[in-house]
């Protein structure tokens, strides 16, 4: 097995194997059937594979050019002045999308060879082309903490390039490790607070991901206390429109890098930020069975809304099709005005559905675009005498199985024993001022 699915990265398959394998066979009885008969994977291009129900916990990097990301990683696994750091720098020096991972000796993979090897969780990203596969790249290397978390540098924001010059999707691949990260680390520098057309996009791909996100906001030692507190508010003042939640994401400052503070700056305050940081990150390390239940399960309830609006679509169609009708312009008004038919209005009579999780209505309008509506059949017509009905399936694994399987992992857990006292896999993530 490759380093990224094999028995050093396996705490959660040594801690959970019975859940892990229970995880597995609910997906691919209840939601996987429901995902293929509706093509959900073509509405969000989001399939899931065995090795990414069996991977490690992911922590996503994102934010501008040169905030200090790829410090912050290195900073993180101690890589600083070895010949294995990452390259940094005052200009934009990380132009590829870069999975920081374990294996047994140092090496780079190619991001043609992460694709191709099933049992990785980056095998899915070959959709994103060949143009993108030569900016993925792979970094392994023999390291405790590496052992149960896979880190994930990306090219810095820049606002006024045009995402075609990149040469491939880059919000499509960033919605794609977004949607499977852990824990995002949104990382600012407090000289480059203002918001662009490219950062906003981003903002509006983390919608539903709060609470993943922690915003950083680095080398904060270069400012004197009054200067970062009137930065802190400028921060909060330029993100507010961004992110449309109750409670704002958590936000560490500090500096990230293996230096010594700058004289007269709120040490301590630094200090203890980066303890608070770290133990964050060791949390979603020792949540990451829970996590992976309610992704899934996350992932279920919108399959199941997707399914749900295909079948509207298609009674719709039908009932308004007579003898004399042409079928593409009856369906063409259907897609145009789905208000007019109470296509989403429908929906939210349905039990479990938010209006917050129905997908855009203009994603409709591409996706049968591409999927004719003759295609689908009803939801009423996918039973079967032996397999049962898929909608009864997937409403079963989102409202019993998978709950049921959480409350399994919470009771056999043993407060206050990490994964790794019971696996002896290594260490928590540590920072220059601890001993323990």
């Amino acid at each position: 097995p490759s380093s990224d699915t094999g028995p050093l990265c396996s705490v959660l398959l040594s801690r959970f194997p019975a859940a892990i394998q229970k995880l597995r066979k609910i997906y691919h009885s209840s939601i996987k059937p429901m995902e293929q008969a509706y093509k959900y994977n073509e509405l969000r291009q989001h399939e899931i594979s065995d090795g990414e129900i069996t991977s490690k916990p992911m922590v996503l990097f994102l934010g501008p050019w040169s905030v200090g990301k790829s410090s912050m990683i290195n900073y993180l696994l101690g890589l600083h002045d070895s010949p294995y750091q990452l390259y940094t720098g005052a200009e934009p020096t990380t132009s590829e999308f870069t999975v920081i991972m374990h294996g047994e000796k140092i090496r780079s993979v190619e991001g043609i060879v992460m694709a191709a090897d099933s049992s990785r969780s980056f095998s899915p990203l070959e959709k994103f082309g060949q143009n993108f596969l030569e900016k993925l790249i792979g970094i392994e290397m023999p390291h405790k903490l590496l052992e149960r978390v896979t880190f994930v540098d990306t090219p810095g924001i820049i606002e006024n390039r045009k995402q075609q010059e990149r040469g491939y999707p880059f919000n499509d691949v960033c919605q794609w490790f977004i949607d499977r990260a852990d824990l995002i680390f949104v990382v600012f520098d407090p000289t480059k607070l203002d918001v662009g057309l490219e950062l906003e996009m981003l903002f509006r791909q983390l919608k539903g991901r709060e609470s993943q996100i922690r915003i950083i906001l680095n080398k904060a030692d270069n400012l004197a206390t009054q200067d970062l507190m009137r930065v802190y508010g400028a921060l909060f003042w330029s993100l507010a429109p961004l992110i449309n939640v109750t409670e704002p994401p958590r936000v560490y400052v500090s500096s990230f890098w293996p230096y010594d503070y700058a004289p007269d700056t709120s040490r301590e305050l630094f200090k203890r930020e980066e303890i608070s940081l770290l133990e964050d990150l060791n949390q979603v390390i020792e949540n990451r069975m829970e996590n992976k239940i309610a992704f899934i399960r996350q992932h279920a309830i919108r399959v199941r809304i997707h399914a749900l609006l295909v079948d509207r679509y298609v009674q719709t169609f039908k009932e308004k099709m007579t003898f004399f009708s042409d079928p593409e312009l009856v369906f063409q008004e259907i897609v145009d005005e789905p208000d007019k038919f109470y296509i989403f209005k429908s929906i939210l009579a349905k039990t479990n559905v938010s209006k917050f999780d129905l997908p855009n209505r203009d994603a409709y309008r591409d996706f049968f675009g591409i999927n004719p509506i003759a295609n689908f059949k009803s939801l009423a017509s996918q039973c079967s005498y032996i397999g049962g009905c898929l909608l009864d399936k997937i409403e079963k694994a989102i409202t019993n199985e998978l709950p049921a399987l959480l409350s399994s992992i919470n009771s056999g857990k043993q407060p206050g024993l990490s994964s790794c006292e019971v696996t002896g896999c290594g260490e928590k993530p540590k920072n220059r001022y601890r001993k323990n």
